[in-house]
């Protein structure tokens, strides 16, 4: 055999679960071999028989500058050579959380942590501790990471109690869990009716990643703002794949221009602010945040919270993507990738929608945007995996999954578009 991939996949599978640390990169949704990386340069990465791809997942969203920026290679390797971890405080985590207070302006105190899982995790605690109550709501196809109440499906009926989706979650770790339909006003009003004196937080991505790219309306939204206020709830912005990504100021900035007022309570951070460094965040007002210890009573720790090479490669990161012009120029790129897609999809005669914010984008093969779980569901499986290997094969790596955004960077250029338009094309025509 000289696949290496197979090879590697082979051997994986005999030590790792599944052959993967993490399960849509198994390529179970798409079927076939997962291509094992070797390396990665601007806009694309290789694999293990050295075929080159144009990346448009970005390590799921933090490679927003592309592959080994210099400026940001140049920053980890001065903090690596000072030492990898030190389990004290630095200068440079009140730098980075002064950073991100800055761009967000919800924002008063922030903890950092290690991974969204954790950030989002720690967040619902505090907004339990915080405000005395044991209820939340999240949305089906919203994902916050892989915490035990946060594994859950929709009930049987209107605004009931989520079940585990899961095995080793016990039915009563999600007993108050309400899980609601994205974009179902109606529900949601429902919810808070029967239970909003218990209910500590909604959590919600603004811009859903997680069922491919489906935004949160602006009726929707502003309800579940007035909701929250009304019955003392938190809403909780889950912005570790939007932060940073689709504005300089997250999604939560783009929901401000066109509500007054606007603002969430508590923000979940991830991916970019750690550049591709295992780094997450969760922030909010100030009398919120001084219920975590060591002020208040809501625990939380992390022996590598706060990394120094992580914070270095964030740091970096985040003053770079603040450049004159920076969003501007990624949302162009982001938009001729998802107007090209769907002129060629209408050339060939293949339903097809598609959306984009900043350099995150997604595409169904509907005829119309999807506005919740159900929806998106109703997308031809079978044809987007034949898609999918199609543009594989032709040196264009897509998310091996049809619920998953897309990531555009900014080393993706004129030539990386055309290329994989070409591509688009070709396969288009076969489907």
């Amino acid at each position: 055999m000289t696949d290496r991939n197979q090879l590697l996949f082979d051997r994986a599978k005999a030590v790792i679960p599944g052959g993967v640390n993490s399960p849509v990169r198994a390529f179970r949704a798409v079927g076939g071999t997962p291509r094992f990386i070797t390396r990665a340069e601007g806009p694309c990465f290789w694999d293990a028989d050295g075929r080159r791809y144009i990346d448009y997942i970005g390590s799921w969203g933090p490679m927003i500058l592309g592959h080994g920026h210099p400026e940001v290679l140049e920053a980890v390797q001065a903090a690596v050579r000072d030492g990898f971890s030190f389990g004290a405080p630095t200068e440079r985590e009140i730098e980075l959380a002064e950073e991100i207070i800055r761009l967000l302006p919800s924002l008063e105190m922030v903890r950092l942590v290690s991974s969204g899982t954790e950030a989002g995790m720690s967040a619902i605690r505090l907004a339990r501790g915080a405000t005395g109550r044991p209820k939340i709501i999240k949305f089906e196809g919203c994902y916050h990471g892989h915490a035990d109440a946060l594994l859950v499906k929709a009930g049987s009926g209107l605004a009931t109690f989520g079940h585990p989706t899961s095995a080793g979650v016990p039915p009563e770790v999600v007993q108050h869990t309400l899980v609601l339909e994205y974009n179902n006003v109606a529900q949601l009003e429902a919810a808070f009716a029967e239970h909003g004196p218990q209910i500590a937080a909604l959590m919600i991505e603004p811009i859903a990643g997680n069922m491919n790219f489906v935004r949160a309306s602006v009726p929707f939204m502003r309800r579940c703002r007035e909701l929250c206020t009304q019955h003392g709830a938190l809403l909780v912005f889950d912005e570790v794949m939007t932060g940073f990504r689709v504005a300089l100021g997250g999604a939560q900035s783009l929901y401000a221009r066109l509500i007054p007022g606007f603002e969430p309570d508590m923000t979940v951070m991830g991916k970019v602010i750690g550049g591709g460094m295992p780094l997450a965040a969760f922030g909010g007002k100030r009398a919120v945040m001084e219920q975590l210890a060591p002020l208040g009573p809501v625990y939380q720790a992390g022996t590598l919270s706060g990394n120094p090479v992580a914070t270095a490669c964030g740091l970096a990161t985040l003053r770079l993507i603040q450049r004159p012009g920076f969003f501007e120029q990624l949302a162009a790129r982001t938009r001729a990738l998802v107007e090209g897609l769907k002129a060629e999809a209408d050339r060939a005669g293949v339903p097809f929608s598609v959306d984009s914010e900043g350099g995150m984008f997604g595409f169904f093969l509907l005829p119309q945007l999807p506005q919740n779980y159900a929806q998106v569901m109703a997308s031809d499986a079978p044809r987007f995996n034949r898609f999918f290997h199609g543009m594989l094969e032709r040196g264009v790596y897509f998310a091996p999954a049809l619920y998953e955004a897309g990531f555009v960077s900014a080393a993706h250029g004129e030539a990386e578009i055309e290329a994989t338009l070409q591509a688009a094309r070709a396969v288009l025509a076969t489907l």
